[in-house]
This record gives structure tokens, C-alpha cells and sequence, in this order.
């Protein structure tokens, strides 16, 4: 579906006038999928934008159809993130058209791995700042949380669950390995509040009279700060009952404020990070992510249009204060 959203991306940008670069972005390492996987930028040839607006295509499952009334989209991505693409087409349609050197940037893989963002960080164009779009109700993020993804394996000795003292169960080693991981105290940072903690994945064994011989646990934690202390009090947590992994981290991250725009702090983590060579972030988008990765993921009409007005006056703000 990645490679259909930018093929897409694509063909309707191309017919709007923009020059088309894309970047291919291999799946991941644990896939079983050969489908293509592409990011897509847009601009003008031979130019260097002042300002790029980007988000990403990619949406959590399940997917369900989209649908409309007199306020409101629904759907899957209603919010988190295409509705915000359909926001920065329009408004880099007419920052174009007043002079403004701008330029779109939609990446694969968000919700995932961000191999999109790390495949777009080594193909810069050389802007000064970066508007990415997240669901932020229109207000400007002072902070996005950072993400460390932990995969807990435990193993043991399989036996006829009659007789436990012939076997080694790995689901009780694992159980006990959460729960001294779930009694951690995490780190809070004051103007931006604690980091959380999620057990989001578990399995293992094989049948209600089977000793179980592995298990494995993944939990994902917002950070509100570096990683190490989390991942060290982590490694303790868990020795003699389960091997770690740490599968991906993703910094906190402290963001640009604008004078005179309303502010948030997201509790969510992007792809800024990630961007690094893309310019000075600034994170602002229409929606509530309240709703997203929900059933009743929608966002309102009024919102597009206003996150356009937003993105057209930040743009100009800032192109300004770089030429000046």
C-alpha cells in the first residue's frame, strides 16, 4: 500500500506542476513483503526550498473505509497523517504561486520502523527548516516524546505440564520479568511530564499442558529524556529471566515555538529525530490525536482549511526571516 500511496503522490503532484523525486526505501528486515516502498519528494528543479512541509503516508491497521458529512472525513489516515498531506499540497500550491520556495517531502514507514526518514536524511536539499505535520489540534509543538522499543525473550525447557519439575517454563520467566519492568520508576521531566510504558505484544508456548519454552514480550516506552538510565534500570530488570533488545530508539526531542501561535507538548514521537539534515523542525498539524489509531479516526473540514492558512503564514514567516 506504500508504494500505491506514492505512486499516487506522484502522478498528482507531477500534473500540478512539481518536479518529482523519489527514494526507495527497503522493507523491513522482518518482512516477508517484496511490494515497493517509496518516498516522494516535490519541488523545483534545480532549486533549494526555504521551507519544507512533510508528513507521512504510511497508517496503523486495521484499515476501514473512508467516508464524509457536512463536518467532518472518516477513515483510516483521516487525521494521522492525509488529511495533513491534502493540507500541505494546497498551501505549497500557494506559496508557490506568491514566490515562496517550498517544498513537500511525504515518507514511508512512520508507524513502523521510520526507514523513510532515515532513507531521506541522507538525500537533503539543503532548506533551513522542516514543517512536519502531525495530528497537533493546529497548535505548535514545544516537545515530542522520544520512543524505545523493547523486544524480552525468554527461554526455558519444554515438558508435559504434569510434571513441571522436568521442564523450564519460559512464560513464567517472562511474566516475572514485566513485572519487575512495569514496577520501574521512569523518568519525568517537569515541563513535559513522565515517560509511559506499554506492554504491547506477548507470546509464546504452545498449548495450556505444554511447558513453554519461549516467550516473548514487546513494550514500547515514551521518553521524556535520553534513554540510557531506562534501558540500563531495563537490563537489570531482566537479568536471569530475559535477554533484551533494543530495537529502536527514538530521541526526545525539544522543537522551535513561534511567537503569537498557541503551543503544545506532544506525548507522541515523529520522525523529526530523524530528520535531522532537513533543517530546524517545527511540528504543527490539524486533528486530534486522541482519535488516531482509534475506530473513530476523523478530522474536520474546518481544520484542513485552517491548518492550511497555518502552514501558508509559518512558511512566510520563516522564509522571510531567512532572507532578511
Amino acid at each position: 500500500m506504500e508504494g500505491r500511496m506514492g505512486r499516487f503522490l506522484m502522478d498528482f503532484l507531477s500534473g500540478r506542476g512539481f518536479a518529482i523525486e523519489t527514494m526507495k526505501v527497503p522493507q523491513p528486515p522482518d518482512s516477508k513483503s517484496d511490494r515497493e516502498r517509496l518516498n516522494v519528494y516535490a519541488g523545483k528543479t534545480s532549486e533549494t526550498p526555504d521551507v519544507v512541509l512533510s508528513t507521512h503516508m504510511d497508517t496503523v491497521p486495521p484499515f476501514f473505509a473512508s467516508s464524509e458529512d457536512d463536518e467532518f472525513i472518516y477513515g483510516r489516515g483521516a487525521c494521522d497523517a492525509k488529511g495533513i498531506i491534502a493540507a500541505q499540497i494546497v498551501a505549497a500550491e500557494r506559496l508557490r504561486a506568491e514566490g515562496v520556495r517550498v517544498g513537500l517531502l511525504f515518507v514511508v514507514g512512520e508507524e513502523r520502523d521510520s526507514a523513510g526518514a532515515k532513507v531521506a536524511n541522507a538525500q537533503a536539499k539543503g532548506n533551513r527548516y522542516l514543517i512536519n505535520g502531525e495530528p497537533t489540534d493546529n497548535r505548535l509543538a514545544l516537545a515530542s516524546k522520544g520512543v524505545l522499543r523493547v523486544r524480552l525473550t525468554a527461554k526455558g525447557k519444554m515438558a508435559h505440564s504434569a510434571y513441571p519439575e522436568l521442564g523450564d517454563s519460559a512464560i513464567h520467566k517472562l511474566v516475572e520479568a514485566l513485572n519487575r519492568v512495569l514496577a520501574l520508576p521512569l523518568p519525568v521531566t517537569e515541563d513535559v511530564g513522565p515517560s509511559t510504558l506499554n506492554v504491547g505484544l506477548l507470546e509464546g508456548g504452545h498449548a495450556p499442558n505444554v511447558i513453554a519454552d519461549r516467550a516473548e514480550a514487546q513494550i514500547l516506552i515514551r521518553l521524556v529524556g535520553p534513554a540510557e538510565e531506562t534501558k540500563t534500570a531495563i537490563l537489570k530488570a531482566a537479568e536471569g529471566l530475559a535477554d533484551v533488545e533494543f530495537m529502536l530508539e527514538i530521541p526526545f526531542q525539544r522543537l522551535k515555538a513561534i511567537e503569537g501561535l498557541p503551543t503544545m507538548v506532544a506525548k507522541f514521537t515523529t520522525d523529526i529525530p530523524l530528520l535531522s539534515n532537513w533543517g530546524e523542525p517545527l511540528l504543527l498539524g490539524p486533528g486530534s490525536i486522541l482519535v488516531a489509531h482509534t475506530p473513530g479516526e476523523k478530522i474536520a473540514k474546518k481544520e484542513l482549511w485552517e491548518a492550511v492558512e497555518l502552514y501558508i503564514k509559518v512558511a512566510k514567516g520563516l522564509a522571510n526571516s531567512q532572507s532578511g
